[in-house]
């Protein structure tokens, strides 16, 4: 390895360990090309391939036509495996999680709905859109669909309780497992618009099928999360 290399690799873990330490705040702008060059009295060329590493690291951030700043981690970090609800990921994060809601509406089902759901054309749907909020901010984005017939309470009453137990409410269902796909996305105008997150900040697309102990399908949810304050992990065993 020549000394070249070692300055550029010295520097990349100086700079993480001063952004870990706080000398740098997230999101606040990070140091010129120049100004770092200066300060590490090194070349352009070398001072660049820190940045790129940086950049490719997600440790630094780059916004076209403002600058380069410091990578926010995320706030709420949870298994997909695991069904936890948004408040309880919300509430073990320290903070207060919050609803506000967008659509509260029913319609018939279509075609597709009824083979998804398993039942009659002529049954009715309930779409629920919802922002959940964290400290008052939007952070998820939550489109939650479920029949009329297995959801018994209103809008007012998803202030207190999780739609999870508004349908076991009656006694007659238990969600016992969801099949769960996650997707990155750079943009949705509605999801992007809504957590007010503009183009800078990508999304999280989580679809999950909630299915019940007799394995019928009962909800159907898709989730936007704002990149920047969640991530996801999964825990993997051998088998």
């Amino acid at each position: 390895m020549d000394n070249d290399e070692q300055a550029y690799l010295k520097i990349v873990e100086q700079l993480k360990d001063e952004i870990s330490q706080g000398v740098f705040s997230e999101e606040e702008r990070f140091p010129t090309e120049f100004q770092l060059a200066k300060k590490f009295d090194i070349s352009l060329s070398t001072i660049r391939k820190v940045f790129r590493m940086l950049l490719k690291e997600k440790i630094l951030v780059e916004k076209h036509g403002v600058g380069i700043f410091v990578n926010p981690k995320p706030l709420f970090t949870a298994g997909i495996e695991e069904l936890t609800s948004v408040s309880t990921m919300i509430r073990q994060a320290g903070m207060e999680p919050g609803t506000i809601f967008i659509d509260f509406s029913e319609t018939v089902v279509t075609d597709k709905e009824a083979l998804m759901f398993n039942c009659e054309r002529s049954d009715k749907l309930l779409t629920i859109k919802r922002v959940r909020t964290a400290n008052d901010r939007p952070v998820v984005y939550c489109i939650d669909q479920v029949l009329v017939e297995n959801f018994s309470v209103g809008a007012e009453a998803l202030l207190n309780i999780s739609i999870f137990d508004s349908i076991e409410d009656s006694g007659d269902i238990q969600i016992d497992q969801a099949v769960a796909k996650i997707e990155p996305l750079a943009y949705d105008e509605e999801a992007s618009s809504v957590l007010r997150c503009g183009i800078d900040v990508p999304l999280l697309a989580l679809e999950q099928k909630h299915y019940s102990s007799d394995e019928e399908m009962v909800l159907y949810s898709k989730n936007f999360f704002r990149a920047d304050k969640f991530s996801f992990h999964v825990n993997r065993k051998r088998v």
